[in-house]
């Protein structure tokens, strides 16, 4: 089985350009955990989850760190704080967005779907033909396709 026969091809998606709020918004009326995040082109640019908003609305934690012979060392990642700062300050989409987003190709084996969902731990994968957006496939696209399969 295929990617594209079990794909959600009704894709709500948003720009980089909009408002971490017009996204929160889409998401709460759609009930739906993310977006892909597109450009002029409908090229998946990033993903934009309720974690990546949850960042924005929890209190920021600044890293602990110590100081030794007037360095720094941070006793946490400095790197997710940076990340998460940007999150947590951002207006626009595109700094609340995770850039490294995970896609496959419509003629991709389910099964491989579902192998990347596990090993990287993600909830969705874009779908795109030729770079440009063409569905989604979620956890429960994946199941739907296993109790058609039994039925």
């Amino acid at each position: 089985m295929l990617a594209r026969e079990i794909m959600s091809r009704e894709v709500i998606s948003i720009s980089p350009e909009e408002k971490v709020d017009e996204a929160a918004r889409i998401l709460v009326e759609n009930k739906i955990s993310g977006l892909p995040v597109v450009d002029a082109n409908n090229h998946v640019v990033g993903i934009i989850t309720e974690k990546d908003l949850i960042i924005r609305a929890s209190e920021l934690k600044v890293p602990f760190y110590i100081t030794l012979f007037d360095g720094i060392i941070f006793l946490e990642n400095p790197i997710r704080f940076k990340n998460d700062l940007k999150k947590y300050t951002a207006v626009n989409v595109e700094d609340a967005m995770t850039e490294k987003v995970i896609v496959v190709e419509e003629d991709t084996e389910v099964s491989d779907v579902v192998k990347l969902m596990q090993n990287k731990r993600i909830n969705r994968v874009p779908v795109v033909r030729q770079g440009q957006l063409v569905g989604i496939i979620t956890r429960n696209d994946v199941i739907k396709s296993m109790v058609k399969g039994n039925g």
